[in-house]
């Protein structure tokens, strides 16, 4: 006798997949076109047929721990090819946001992320601790000296700065490793549940190597190309990627430039750095790759009107393109020499950069860390993929 599994539909959560733009779950009529169609979906067990089929039941517990919805990179394929328009991209898209949310503690920050309500009190935060913070410290000094040059670090300390972001960067750091500790063993059990994999336990050599291994699929993108309906995203996500990549590394050089030259007699090497410097071009040319990048994605996803796009994908697409512009548009007005305007435009870049650093977790962009964790997975479960 075969074994029994107990349905208990979850009425709640089929109206939230809903909501978060799932809405037309209810149409598919299990013809597998989807994952016939699907160009990325894995030869054993592939999806996205299953996941819709327990969608639509409500099996929020086969569907919170699935890999598998984390493979998916909306492509929109599967979409364009369901006879009956039930979207299923935007259905997988709808339960990636709804598992960020269950992963992410606090859940009250998921939801406010959720919410277009809830952003001015999300950007308040900053804006208030900086200032408040900057003014009890004396490290914010509303009448900078200019007479050597306009230099940001005058207005806003470095320390202050940094008093600021690395607490940021470490919550979302903290609530990472919280997170992902048991999104990895939840995707497992699931894998071993659905016959994706006849590993017991997860050995961390061979998944370190697993994860080695798909770094290349990811730089590269290369997911996106074997797309036919959305493959004109390659560029515009490589762009975004690319001046994400380039801005962290020119922050850690200047950040170890900065604390490092306090160890020598000359003192600390402040900013702004001479318009020559190799780092100075990289920084340039990372910020207008993140602000290409971004109106792309902009100009892409307004083109898609069979594609839904929620609250929580415009607001990480404009967050992007806000700090591109903004970081762009500090050094613009300082070489321009308008004091008020430059320190204006980097106080708001500054609102945009915490912002970024601790509400990552609860945001779309979390999907870079949960896909990847479920891409090296699949390598390591041996699935062909």
């Amino acid at each position: 006798m075969a074994d029994a599994y107990l349905i208990e539909p979850d009425l709640d959560f089929i109206n939230q997949v809903g909501a978060l733009g799932g809405e037309d779950l209810k149409k598919c009529y299990q013809c597998a076109t989807c994952s016939v169609v699907c160009p990325i979906s894995p030869d054993t067990r592939p999806f996205p047929r299953k996941e819709m089929i327990a969608a639509s039941w409500g099996l929020k517990d086969k569907l919170v721990g699935n890999g598998d919805i984390w493979l998916c990179h909306n492509c929109g394929d599967c979409s364009t090819y369901c006879p009956r328009e039930a979207k299923p991209g935007d259905v997988l898209t709808a339960l990636r946001a709804y598992t960020i949310e269950e992963y992410a503690q606090p859940k009250v920050l998921a939801r406010a992320l959720k919410d277009p309500k809830k952003l001015p009190i999300l950007l308040a935060v900053p804006a208030v601790l900086f200032l408040v913070v900057g003014l009890i410290t004396g490290l914010l000094n509303f009448s900078p000296d200019t007479s050597e040059g306009i230099k940001h670090y005058k207005f806003f300390s470095t320390w202050l700065v940094d008093m600021m972001m690395l607490p940021a960067a470490g919550f979302a750091a903290a609530v990472f490793a919280l997170s992902l500790k048991r999104f990895l063993g939840d995707i497992h059990q699931n894998a071993l549940a659905e016959g994706k994999t006849t590993k017991e336990t997860i050995e961390v050599g061979g998944f370190i190597v697993a994860f080695l291994k798909i770094i290349p699929t990811i730089l590269k993108h290369t997911k996106f190309s074997e797309c036919t309906e959305n493959n004109d995203r390659q560029i515009a996500h490589l762009l975004t990627m690319y001046g994400f990549i380039g801005l962290f590394i020119v922050t850690s050089v200047i950040f170890m430039v900065l604390y490092g030259s306090y160890l020598f007699p000359a003192g600390p090497i402040h900013g702004p750095w001479s318009q020559l410097n190799p780092i100075k071009w990289l920084a340039n040319i990372a910020g207008v790759a993140l602000v290409i990048g971004t109106i792309l994605l902009i100009k892409n996803r307004s083109a898609k009107k069979d594609q839904i796009s929620t609250y929580f994908d415009w607001y990480l697409v404009y967050l992007a393109f806000g700090l591109g512009v903004t970081g762009m548009g500090a050094e613009l007005t300082r070489l321009a020499g308008w004091a008020s305007v430059t320190f204006a435009v980097y106080y708001i870049h500054l609102i945009l950069v915490w912002t970024l650093f601790a509400y990552l977790p609860f945001s779309k962009l979390a999907h870079l860390v949960y896909r990847t964790v479920a891409m090296a997975y699949n390598e390591y479960a041996g699935r062909n993929f």
